[in-house]
């Protein structure tokens, strides 16, 4: 396959990957989805992500139907790459897309809730001995030794079964040889040239004879560039004749090098023009020689550390006496390699579930419902959720009070209420929810049931209000809405975009078309009262404020209440504006707005807080 023919490579960058690696090792990185080999390539880490996102789940990406919806989908794999272990696994969540085949989105759910109850199941010790095995991987930039050192720390800390069964198969005896013998290579074994290639590099210390023969050709080299030098150092007055000269060269340069003076002497030269000739000449033999030396040194050492890294099958071979040829892909290291890789990428997603209290959604035909949900991107205390739409089981359950059982089988909700009341904080955390139960991985709720989507339309409230914005919004929404297959819509404040009254009737346009499209929505709305009568299938809900705590804030309900209409409640609103004014006309103003809204619930609400405020 061409470089070109993948998404978002085009003639510049087809030449660029191609430089740095090779048209043949840039096809293999974008379709192992290696983020890290195209960075280094000189790709920008956002772009390399795009592409390998495209290139490896296409039809995925086209669940995400609006700006917004890929703006959740960005947010939450960047806080789940943040509790990745190592930056490759951080590499490799980034580039997760939706999964539109079910057994697909089953299968990766048992791998990362079995992942999820693995890291939940270590105590403080263990953790911290994974995540310094993995800390110390990353900072040897994954070497073949950090690999096979992190596969024995997992396999001490028990992780060897399930979603770790790879790391579980690998002979502990072959890990610890495998240890040893990468302790003596310098840097990593390149996958592409096996073990029986040229590419071991014998690191300093792992054998004293080839130490002992690079010192001596480091030395040699030393004389040789400055021969000039080495002359001057043995010619003296003393030096009568040439013989002696030679004599005393030979000496010299033993004595520098470490080298025997026989084998100093076997390398000079027969013949000598003068005597900086047989200097010159007895210095390039000897690096010469000494080249050969320590490369026939190096093969030798070489060759033991491929006999110490050889896979089983060569070593079962060998034991019967039959030649088996060593491949890499065969190896302890390689299999060390991949099963780390795949460890950290599973516990990383299981640690993202296990530390936020994710939960395995049950996967639906046709709805989405939570219970006890949590917004995924709010810090601290956040009230828990119930909520759906569809037809799910959770308002079944024995013993669920019935705020938190969700309707069943409504087709549309209209979700109505007070200001900062949590509404579009709702649908945000619906489409979160759906979107990690797309990808095959555990929602923030207690509970959960979601269907398969084709296609995932969330859209914000925008602050402007034009011809433009509108027309806008509508493309964003309706062309998903009416294309073949299931629809998820969650629209935000329409009444934003465009007039009141026409605003409620685009809304019930938009509520009619869902339900005949066989669509889910959730729609939020201040419009409530102003709707026309909503088909059966559709039903209106509301999120009620309940007044001003003691500081003035306002005080909010956020579980929506079933087939009630939620109120605004601006009273809360003028309450906390004439309690906060300072200027005195200020606060005068807001006295008259009191007026407006109703003084007597105004009074009432800044009465309340002064008698909490008072209680505490």
């Amino acid at each position: 396959m061409r470089l070109e023919d993948y998404w978002g490579i085009g003639p510049k960058t087809s030449e660029r990957l191609t430089e740095a690696l090779g048209t043949e090792r840039a096809v293999a990185a974008i379709e192992s989805a290696d983020v890290r080999a195209l960075v280094d390539a000189g790709l920008h880490r956002g772009r390399a992500t795009r592409i390998l996102r495209r290139a490896n789940g296409e039809a995925g990406m086209d669940v995400l139907a609006t700006g917004d919806a890929r703006s959740v989908y960005d947010d939450l794999l960047a806080l789940a790459a943040s509790e990745a272990l190592t930056a490759h696994a951080a590499d490799r969540i980034r580039v997760l897309t939706p999964l539109l085949d079910r057994d697909a989105v089953e299968s990766r759910l048992d791998r990362v809730v079995a992942a999820r109850d693995a890291w939940a199941g270590l105590d403080d010790d263990d953790r911290e001995t994974v995540a310094d095995a993995f800390a110390a991987y990353d900072e040897a930039d994954g070497s073949d030794l950090a690999a096979v050192e992190t596969a024995v720390a997992l396999r001490e800390a028990g992780l060897t079964d399930g979603p770790f069964a790879d790391v579980g198969a690998l002979d502990g005896d072959r890990l610890r040889d495998a240890a040893d013998a990468l302790a003596d290579v310098r840097g990593s074994i390149d996958p592409a040239g096996g073990l029986g290639g040229d590419d071991i590099e014998i690191a300093s210390g792992a054998d004293a004879e080839l130490d002992r023969l690079r010192d001596q050709l480091s030395a040699a080299r030393d004389l040789a560039d400055s021969a000039f030098d080495v002359l001057e150092s043995v010619r003296d007055g003393s030096l009568r004749d040439f013989e002696a000269l030679e004599a005393a060269t030979i000496d010299h340069v033993a004595q520098e090098t470490g080298v025997e003076p026989a084998t100093v002497r076997a390398a000079a030269p027969d013949e000598a023009l003068d005597a900086a000739d047989f200097v010159s000449g007895t210095l390039r033999e000897l690096v010469v020689e000494l080249e050969s030396a320590v490369e026939e040194r190096e093969a030798a050492v070489a060759a033991d550390i491929r006999e110490r890294l050889g896979d089983e099958s060569a070593a079962d071979a060998s034991d019967d006496g039959d030649e088996a040829e060593s491949d890499d892909g065969d190896t302890t290291v390689a299999r060390a390699a991949t099963a780390v890789s795949d460890a950290a990428f599973l516990l990383s997603l299981g640690r993202f579930a296990a530390e936020n209290g994710h939960v395995r959604p049950t996967l639906v035909d046709d709805g989405i419902a939570v219970r006890g949900a949590r917004n995924p991107f709010l810090d601290g205390e956040v009230q828990p959720v119930s909520y759906g739409v569809g037809s799910h089981s959770l308002a079944d359950d024995a013993g669920v009070a019935s705020t938190d059982a969700p309707p069943t089988d409504d087709r549309v909700s209209v979700l109505t209420g007070a200001n900062s009341g949590g509404k579009t904080t709702l649908l945000e955390t619906l489409c979160a929810v759906a979107l990690l139960a797309s990808m095959g991985l555990p929602v923030p709720a207690d509970a959960a049931e979601v269907g398969t989507f084709d296609r995932i339309v969330f859209h914000r409230r925008h602050a402007s209000f034009n011809a433009g914005v509108l027309e806008s919004t509508l493309k964003s929404v309706v062309p998903p809405l009416v294309a073949d297959g299931r629809t998820l819509m969650l629209v935000d404040e329409f009444e934003a975009i465009t007039e009141p009254g026409r605003a409620a009737d685009l809304l019930n346009g938009l509520v009619t078309l869902t339900v005949d499209r066989g669509a889910l929505g959730v729609y939020v709305t201040h419009l409530a009262d102003d709707l026309s009568p909503l088909p059966d299938a559709a039903r209106i809900d509301g999120i009620f404020a309940e007044g001003l705590t003691n500081d003035l804030d306002l005080r909010v309900d956020y579980q929506p209440r079933f087939e009630t209409v939620g109120k605004s409640t601006p009273e809360f609103i003028v309450s906390r504006l004439v309690a906060n004014a300072s200027d005195r006309g200020v606060r005068a103003g807001f006295e008259h707005l009191a007026g407006a809204v109703g003084e007597e619930a105004v009074q009432r609400t800044l009465s309340d807080a002064e008698w909490t405020a008072n209680d505490d």
